[in-house]
Parts: structure tokens; sequence; C-alpha cells
């Protein structure tokens, strides 16, 4: 309908005109740009209309284009001046005298409840937008992750890499602040596995900060990633079930509900899903002397079973005050339970690869997690446009526990060591306060001042037992092993920033200060270290429009990057008693100055972004392998006097060095016609770190290792979305990581792809999906390390190939494909521009 309106607008137009004419006058133009008021997210097929006021039936007009920009020719004359998009409340100027061409600047148009069509859908095209003080990437729906998780719709967004473990790095660089909502959250919470029980189906949209401004969290060097969930804004009841099953097992469902009237808005998303993760690893492992000679060969072959059970729901309320106030209140919990077990088979030679000994370590492990998160959310709009006060309030608790059962035997004689048992008990609260002001002021509203205040209050709790697990069941504990950390983060920080617009130059500054009080405290051995300290992180950002479709901008800004759970944790994984990963919880902060020069042009069907970026960071955390001076000591039963002695290494974060970055990024859209993407994104980059690293080995002699490395790496992915013959969608991605490597490791490349199909059925109410992940069970890492005395080739796949049958139901939504996507795109989300 919104495309046959601009005919009949023409066609009245030349009646009109017709009926009308008193000779020859020059035309004018009337231009402006149409954007939806909430999100600043331009409306594409908005029609402006023009009648005259002396003549009625005289009416021309025209249509936004993609960027929300319309430009009408018409004679000059009294007009009534009218801006409509379906959904939403028009625009109208009565009696406006048009003599001269004229530019009617920026309209926002607010959503109008009581008309609103159906529901609001994800849109199928991703946009790349290059603003003042952040670029960012709009991901639409992706073929290719239905019945996945978070993390694999973040391993097809441009920029960022996931690797095989779920760690996230953007622009290659793991240094990420994950947000939900624009907030911190116990979703992205405990470990890399947190995110991955969120599934892909409650996610709208994912957007990329690459230089955040002094608004943001001054966490993450690398910059933001802010996942938004799903929360309609249409009339009625409305949503849409999705089920899905898979191999390797996995099946699960999901539901979608809202209902929205005048005043308030209730939604909700739950889902429920299994999933089984085979996995594989090895280890071929060099021992070597003082003098370089070789001691012995270890070969380690690890088979992981992953089952996992997960139960997540979101329910929110918002209730409308007065067009100018509302207040949000949204519950979210999440449970999941999983078994999972590492199989895994040592080899062991001596110098000459005469086998020695065979034995299998069998570790089984329960795990429990579960979150529970309550966020308030209040917002006030002022009479001025763009005049805000928003106050928040969030709470949240995540319990991540672990126990294990570790069984060794000696193959051959059937010899069986002592039974292992961990107990990993993790419990985390949150709680933070927020604060944001926003006052346009000046001519035309060309400027903004903001301010604000964070507060964030972070307790960690990690309760770790390890011991030897009788026969009889009795349960002896290692104190050398066990201990409890309490770890104690609370961060006030305050912000302000102001900018302005002078024609086609923007210019942004903004200071930002953080006090931190950090904690940490090892109960067992009466260990107590405080660090408090006050940070001042300022920002800048230029931006210049050549045209409304060219643009480029420069920014530099200070951030920081602080320990995680995973890296402080100081008690060792026991899945392997030689290949251990320990925690450091005594880690400091990494400080980064970010500075990025970003472009943007836009044709009609092709887009081109591209950014060079340098980064300079002290402190930087770097995992580091290290033989921990201790031996796991194995009797040979062919010669008792000889027992199997293997060194025991440790691999463990620290704060080793200094590293400049500096590289480029460039992606590319193009849509050669209707329902076509093809994008292509390119990562490259240069590290040079530097930094000694001292230690003792399994010879008790002092190690100075330099790790000084000089590594140029990339990646890049290519996605292409085309329609087939009888209506059906398909979609591929290809991702590759270039080889890297630093003092000790020697990352040698990956690829891999995806891909998806989907057809409409039930007269376009349904869609059916088949995707797979990993087509070529290529994504994993390998590695060469080397320490003083050990040299070791690994491999490592997390997650072997997925293929995924998803069937969705939509109700009380637009039958046709194309008016969802529409709305998908200009409806947005309540925090497409969150606040920071």
């Amino acid at each position: 309908m919104n495309k046959l309106l601009p005919v009949v607008l023409f066609l009245i137009s030349i009646v009109g005109y017709a009926q009308g004419a008193q000779g020859p006058q020059e035309p004018i133009k009337i231009t402006g740009t149409v954007l939806d008021q909430e999100t600043d997210q331009p409306l594409e097929y908005a029609t402006l209309v023009l009648q005259s006021v002396r003549n009625p039936d005289k009416v021309t007009g025209g249509i936004t284009d993609a960027n929300g920009k319309f430009e009408v020719e018409t004679a000059p004359g009294n007009y009534n001046v009218s801006v409509e998009y379906i959904s939403y409340k028009s625009y109208k100027l009565e009696n406006q005298n048009l003599r001269s061409s004229k530019d009617l600047g920026v309209i926002r148009l607010a959503l109008d409840v009581s008309q609103l069509a159906e529901v609001e859908v994800v849109g199928e095209r991703t946009t790349v937008e290059l603003r003042l003080d952040k670029k960012v990437y709009n991901v639409g729906s992706d073929l290719t992750v239905k019945g996945g998780s978070v993390t694999d719709v973040l391993s097809n967004v441009p920029s960022v890499s996931v690797d095989v473990e779920g760690n996230i790095s953007l622009r290659g660089n793991e240094s990420v602040r994950i947000l939900i909502n624009g907030k911190p959250s116990a979703l992205s919470g405990l470990s890399p596995e947190a995110l991955q029980q969120l599934p892909a189906d409650a996610i709208e949209k994912v957007e990329v900060i690459t230089n955040p401004s002094a608004r943001y969290d001054a966490e993450g060097t690398a910059g933001i990633l802010n996942i938004i969930l799903k929360q309609s804004k249409t009339a009625g009841v409305n949503g849409s079930v999705n089920v899905y099953t898979g191999h390797p097992e996995t099946y699960g469902g999901s539901l979608s509900l809202n209902l929205r009237r005048d005043n308030f808005n209730i939604f909700t998303n739950t889902t429920y899903r299994y999933r089984s993760g085979p996995g594989n690893a090895l280890f071929d492992q060099e021992n070597f002397d003082s003098n370089g000679n070789t001691l012995s060969y270890q070969n380690e072959i690890r088979d992981y079973q992953r089952k996992d059970k997960s139960f997540n729901t979101n329910v929110g309320f918002e209730l409308f005050f007065s067009e100018t106030s509302s207040i949000t209140n949204s519950l979210v919990f999440s449970k999941s339970n999983g078994d999972n077990t590492v199989n895994v088979d040592f080899s062991n030679f001596d110098a000459n690869r005469t086998p020695t000994i065979q034995r299998n370590r069998f570790t089984v492990e329960d795990e429990f997690e579960e979150e529970v998160q309550y966020s308030l959310n209040y917002q006030k709009k002022f009479e001025k446009e763009g005049h805000t006060l928003t106050f928040d309030y969030q709470y949240s608790k995540g319990v991540d526990d672990e126990n294990s059962i570790i069984e060794e035997v000696i193959l051959g004689d059937n010899i069986a060591l002592d039974t292992e048992r961990t107990i990993d008990n993790q419990t985390q609260v949150s709680q933070l306060v927020q604060m944001d002001y926003v006052l346009p002021f000046g001519k035309d509203d060309q400027s903004q001042f903001e301010l604000g205040y964070r507060g964030t209050f972070n307790n960690n709790n990690t309760d770790f037992d390890f011991g030897i697990q009788q026969q009889n069941g009795d349960f002896t504990s290692d104190p050398n092993f066990s201990n409890e950390l309490n770890y104690k983060e609370y961060v006030n920080a305050a912000y302000t920033q102001l900018g302005t617009k002078f024609n086609k130059f923007s210019i942004l500054g903004g200071l930002r200060m953080e006090a931190s009080d950090i904690g940490i405290e090892l109960v067992n051995t009466n260990e107590l270290t405080n660090k408090d300290y006050v940070n001042w992180f300022p920002s800048i950002f230029l931006g210049y429009e050549f045209s409304e479709k060219e643009q480029v901008t420069l920014s530099y800004s200070k951030r920081l990057r602080r320990p995680w759970s995973r890296f402080i944790n100081p008690f060792p994984s026991r899945s392997s008693n030689t290949n251990l990963f320990q925690g450091n919880p005594d880690l400091d902060p990494t400080f980064t100055d970010s500075y990025d020069l970003g472009y943007l042009k836009r044709w009609d069907k092709f887009t081109f972004t591209t950014s060079g970026y340098f980064n300079r960071s002290t402190g930087v955390f770097q995992f580091v392998s290290r033989e921990t001076g201790d031996f796991v000591t194995i009797e040979n039963p062919d010669d008792p006097q000889n027992p199997i002695v293997v060194p025991v290494q440790v691999r463990s974060p620290i704060n080793l060095a200094t590293e400049e970055r500096m590289g480029m990024e460039f992606t590319t859209t193009y849509t050669p016609k209707r329902n076509w993407r093809l994008t292509w994104n390119l990562n490259a980059f240069q590290r040079d770190l530097k930094g000694d690293f001292t230690y003792i080995n399994s010879q008790d002699e002092e190690i100075v290792q330099n790790f000084d490395a000089n590594n140029f790496s990339w990646f890049t992915r290519f996605s292409a979305k085309i329609p087939l013959p009888g209506k059906i969608d398909f979609q591929t991605n290809f991702f590759y990581m270039g080889p890297s490597e630093d003092a000790q490791n020697t990352n040698k490349g990956m690829l891999s792809s995806d891909l998806g199909l989907s057809k409409d059925i039930l007269k376009d109410k349904g869609s059916l999906t088949l995707n797979v992940g990993d087509i070529f069970n290529s994504r994993k890492r390998i590695t060469d390390t080397r320490t003083e005395n050990v040299a070791t080739y690994s491999e490592f796949q997390w997650r072997q190939r997925q293929i995924t049958l998803s069937f969705q139901y939509r109700f009380n939504q637009p039958q046709n494909k194309n008016d969802r996507n529409r709305q998908g795109r200009s409806g947005g989300g309540e925090d497409m521009d969150f606040e920071g």
C-alpha cells in the first residue's frame, strides 16, 4: 500500500495541476528527513503530502528513501504539509507559504499505539551506521543461526570473531565489553559458557561500538557489543512459536508473546533448549633436559561429551503514565543443568619413542547454573525534543556450581590411581544504579549537553575444594589446592559531554571519571589485597558530512580492561593433571589509548565503510605457559625402579606487556536486486608486544623469557543471502582466521563455513529453516607452543558440525514478508540507541 500511494498522489497532482494551472512557474524543492522519534532510525517509505490551501484537490508529494530523505518538486504556493507513515502519528503544518525551496529539516514521528498494525519482526537487511561517537552494525535475521545461541549470532557480525571455546574478540582483541540491553548483565556473567545459554531466538539485534564516548563504560579496550533482546511495540496480542531439532542431538522451542494497549505493554520471551556438544582435543608433548636433549614424549587425546538443558525467560511490563513518561519493569530468569564428560587417553614414550605406559583419565562433571535479574527503568521526556531524563536500577544474582569426579587407570595392568574430586561453587551478586540527563540547546537544537552517573557493585565468591574420593565415599580435601575466594569490585562513575554541529562539521567531547574499589580475599590462607584507584577517561570525536551519503569521523578515547571471573579464579582445572589452566587473582587493569578514523560511503545498491585504528595498551594480559616445578610420577609396572615422570605445565594470565595494535578494516554490502544481499568484511592488524617473564622451570632454574613479538594477522568473512526458485531463501557464510604467533605460540589459520535454507509456508504465517554450522567440520584451533623444556603441538575442537531444522509460526502478524521486514527496520527496539 505504501508503494501504491505515491503513484496515486502523482496522478492526483497531475489532474489538480491541469485544473488549476495559471501559467508556467519555476518549481521549488521541498526536502527533509523523517526519523523514528524514539530510535532516530530513518523511516523508509514515509509519505510527504502537499495539499494546496486554495485548491484542496491539488495534491502532490513523494516518499522517503532508505535514509529517510525526501525531495519533492512543486509549484510555489500555500500548502498544508503532512508527513505520514503507517503505525505512526502524522506530522502536520497548516497553511505554509512556500515561495522558494525549503528544507523542513529533521521530522521525528512517534508511534501511534492505537493504530499499530501487526507485530514487529527483525529486519532481513544488515545496515551500517557511522555515527559521531560510534559505528553500529544492526544485524538482521540470520538463517545460519536458527536454534543456536548468542555466540552463534556474534560469530557472524562484522568485526567480531568467536574462537573455538566461545571467547569473543572485536578486531582481534578479546577485551570486549558485553552488555545486554545497554547494561551489564548476569546473562553475560560468570563464564564464556553463560552467553551460550542465551538463545539466538531471544535476540533482536546486536550493536557494535568500536570506540565508545564518555557516555559509555570505560570497560573494554576493544569496544562494546550490545545485545538487544526482543520486545515488541505493536498493538493487541501477537507473537510467535519456534521449535527445532538437530544433529548432534539438540532440540528446543521458544515462545514470544506481547500484549500492547494505549497505556501499557506486557511482553515475554521464553525458551527451552537441550544440546549435546561433542568435542575433541589432542596434545603431543616433547620434554627436554637443560641441554636441549629429548627426555621423553607424551601424547594426550581428549574426547568431550557435553549435555546441557537450559530454560530462559524474560518477562516485562511497561507502563505509560503519559506521552512523556514511562516506567518499565523486567525480570530475566535462566537455569541450566549440564552433564559433561572428558575422556583423556595418555600414551608415554621414552626418548627413543619406545612406548612405556598408557593410562586413561575420565572426568564426570555435573554443572548447575542459575541467573536471575530484575531491572527497573524510568524515562521522562520534556517539552523540548530530545530533552530526557532516565533512571535505571538493576539487581542480578548468578550461581555456577561444578562437581567433578576424576578417575585414572593404568591400562594393561588395570592399576587404579586415586580418585580425585573437585567442587567449584561460584556466586555473583551485582547491583547497578544509573542516571542520564540529555539537554539539547542552541539554534535548531544543534548542540547537546549530557550528564550522568553509574554505580556498579559486584561481589563474586568462589569456593573451590580439591581432594581424594575414598572408595567408601569419604572425601579428603587437599589444603594445598583448596581455598575460598571473595572478589569485590565496586565502581562509581560520572561523566559529562558536550557536542555541537556547524553546517557539515560535528564535534563531541567528553570526560568520564571512574573510582574503583577492588577487594581480593583468599579465606583459607588469610590473604587479603585491596586496590583503590581513580582514573580519568577523556574522549573527543570529530565528524564531517561531505553529503548525506558520504561522511568521515575521527575519534580518540581512553579505556581499560578489568579481569573477569575466569581470569581471576586461582583454582586449577583438573581434566588433565599435566596441562592445567589457572587464573590469577592479582591481575591489574589494562589501560588503552584508542584512535579511530572511519569513512562511510553509500550508493544506491552498494555501501562501503572502512576504519583505520591504532591502540596502545599497558599492563596487557598475556596467557603464558610455564612449568610449575611439579611432576606427575607414575609407577611403571615393567620397570618399578624407573617410574614415568612428566613435568606439569600451567597456563595463566599475567600483566606482562606493552602492546601496540594498528589495523584496517573494510566492510562492503551489495544489494544487486530485491532480496539479495552480499556482505564482505576484512580486518587486518599488526600487533607489537613487548615484555619479559621470569619463572622457575622443572630443573629449579630461574628462566627469563622475552615475550617481544611482532605479529601480523587478519580475518575475513563473506556472507551471501539470495532467493532461490520456489520462494526459498538461501544464505551462506565463510570465515577465515589467518595465522598468528607470539613468543610462545604459533596458531595456524582456520576456515569455517555455514549455510541456511528457509521457506515461508502456511500462507506466510510459518517458516521452515534448515541450517548447517561448520559444514566442513574444520573449526579447530591448531597451535604449536614452546617453553624452555617442553614443546607441545595441540588441536582443539569445541563442537563438531551441527545440522538444525526449525519451524516458526507467527500469529497476528503481517503475512507479507516485505511488510514484516519493513516494520522490523523502522520499528527498532527500546534500546536501539542505548545509554551507557
